[in-house]
């Protein structure tokens, strides 16, 4: 299974299919709490970055409701310092990248990215949002699949292996402060585009 079917398959139709419950935005707000328990008790450090994964559409109306995003988050950059692009990957997916030093207004701007298309109704075009840190051996993700409506850890290594003992430890210390996915064949790699480091790269 090539990456591009194994999104449709594992954030996408499959698991809409199979989802305990809906997806809601306000899950995200779960963020702010993992931030410093990431931070003060696991050792590792945010790299003030996160992004929203969604599938786009060929159509007028799909465009404008790309442009309200962007015009949402450029009238919110002055009050929060949220800078953000909006950006494709190798795969076909496009990407609301956001970066603020501030956690909260990351994730407040993160949630209005989503609400904005949920209102526009291409909810079901969402795919993921993710978020970044990184420890002395690398990065690692919490990423949130819109389909499932749950929070997974993601833990790469080099050569496209991942550390499931540190994603298992990820799953443990955060269980009760996210919702997090039970199903590990939901737990889905999001590699970088050849040559990128992160997952919208």
């Amino acid at each position: 299974m090539g990456l591009l079917d194994g999104l449709r398959a594992v954030l996408g139709m499959r698991a809409e299919t199979d989802a305990g419950r809906d997806a809601d935005p306000d899950d995200l707000f779960g963020m702010s709490t993992a931030y410093l328990t990431m931070e003060a008790d696991l050792g590792y450090e945010s790299l003030d970055v996160g992004a929203l994964c969604f599938s786009g559409v060929d159509s007028a109306d799909f465009r404008d409701a790309v442009d309200e995003v962007e015009a949402i988050l450029e009238a919110g950059q002055e009050e929060t310092g949220t800078g953000f692009s909006v950006t494709s990957d190798d795969h076909g997916y496009q990407w609301v990248v956001l970066e603020d030093d501030d956690p909260e207004d990351l994730i407040t701007s993160m949630h209005f990215a989503a609400d904005t298309f949920i209102e526009h109704g291409y909810g079901s075009r969402l795919l993921a949002a993710v978020f970044a840190y990184r420890d002395r051996d690398g990065p690692a993700y919490w990423i949130y699949s819109f389909r499932r409506g749950r929070f997974y850890p993601f833990v790469p290594q080099a050569g496209r292996e991942r550390d499931s003992s540190a994603e298992f430890s990820l799953e443990s210390a955060l269980d009760g402060e996210l919702e997090i996915e039970r199903e590990k064949e939901y737990w889905y790699p999001l590699w970088p585009s050849e040559g990128g480091t992160h997952p919208w790269e």
